[in-house]
């Protein structure tokens, strides 16, 4: 199979799809790697790299189109690249559909095979392509509250772990899943004072056996939610339902009941935003003040981090690029159900329930088409 890895578009967004050792793996198992030129700058990996490795470095992103049989991206395709993509061209990349429906009904007129990192899942729920980016993800929220919790960057001046003598900074994070997880393991390593939040009792019970003693595990309500944002000097949004628009935690209402200079950052902007009052920012231009409390939604947060975030991401999503390579799509999709989980767009058909359900669209289930 030809596939094609291209140089990301989006703002500020220093990510590649692929790492030279992945192109290296891929070359072995018999496939051709279409490089764009420069594509692996941004994360320290530069073009002679890729060639060593195996890979043609191609100059336009159109020829690579023309070309691959397979797209590899780390963000969704953008405005400039939607008449690039071909009638039955693989798109493998982070869709985010749910809150997107342009994007959806130009990838529906394509009429491409379009498979989210975001959706593959495993038997036990996780979400394998998910995991590396939310780890980065989790940790950097807590790096960003803590700056702009500076005075000089907005915040009231709390230093989240304190001194002796002085009481530490105290966060709030909704959501015990992995961005949660890693932002409160952040968070505590600081000294803050924690609150954990999550709705499964499970959950809870297992991350009270591995958190820290500073950290405290609390089941999410609205009520409670309403109570520790009250006290909070930071709180992150680490909500997620998979494939679908994260839920609206906190509205614009609640904010009057924040301390003036805290800070919201919300992890869940790829997915819509779970307050009320997010929108997304980059990483340019970060923040934003609504009713004095600081709002840090910068929409591709691991990107910032691009090294890391790169070395990790390939070594997600390369097992699963090599078995749609190796078997193509169809046969990939039959014989690993959590393939056939991130089909989100397919020939024409929304196979995915949750980006549908977004947009009221039709929901195909992507066996029809098998």
């Amino acid at each position: 199979m030809i596939v094609g890895i291209l140089k990301e578009i989006k703002t500020e967004e220093n990510r590649v799809a692929m790492t030279p050792a992945g192109v290296e793996v891929m070359k072995q198992h018999g496939h051709t790697l279409l490089v764009e030129k420069a594509a692996g700058s941004g994360s320290g990996f530069e073009d002679a790299a890729y060639v060593q490795a195996g890979a043609e470095i191609v100059a336009a992103p159109k020829e690579i189109f023309d070309r691959a049989d397979m797209i590899m991206h780390v963000k969704e395709p953008l405005p400039p690249e939607y008449e690039l993509i071909r009638e039955g061209q693989i798109v493998f990349t982070y869709l985010h559909l749910a809150a997107a429906e342009k994007l959806t009904q130009t990838l529906i007129q394509k009429g491409s095979i379009n498979i989210a990192y975001e959706t593959i899942q495993k038997a036990d729920g996780s979400l394998p392509l998910l995991t590396p980016m939310s780890e980065v993800a989790g940790r950097m929220a807590i790096q960003q509250g803590a700056k702009y919790l500076e005075m000089a960057q907005g915040g009231h001046g709390v230093l989240l772990g304190g001194v002796p003598g002085v009481d530490p900074g105290m966060v709030v994070i909704i959501g015990g899943g992995i961005v949660g997880t890693n932002a409160a393991k952040m968070a505590c390593g600081l000294g803050a004072k924690v609150y954990l939040l999550d709705m499964n009792l499970d959950r809870l019970r297992y991350l009270s056996d591995v958190m820290p003693a500073n950290c405290f595990l609390l089941a999410s309500t609205p009520a409670t939610i309403r109570d520790l944002i009250s006290r909070a000097d930071v709180v992150v949004g680490a909500v997620l339902i998979p494939g679908t628009k994260a839920p609206r935690l906190i509205t614009r209402d609640m904010l009057k009941i924040m301390k003036k200079g805290s800070v919201l950052v919300d992890v869940a902007i790829d997915q819509g935003g779970c307050f009320e009052t997010s929108k997304a920012t980059t990483h340019s231009n970060p923040i934003y003040v609504v009713d004095g409390v600081v709002h840090y939604c910068v929409a591709n947060m691991p990107g910032g981090v691009a090294k890391t975030s790169t070395l990790a991401l390939t070594n997600a999503t390369l097992p699963y690029a090599l078995q749609i390579a190796d078997k193509g799509w169809k046969k990939a999709m039959q014989e690993n159900l959590e393939i056939k989980l991130g089909a989100n767009v397919v020939k024409g058909k929304v196979t995915y329930k949750g980006v549908a359900d977004a947009f009221g669209l039709d929901y195909v289930p992507v066996d029809s088409l098998l």
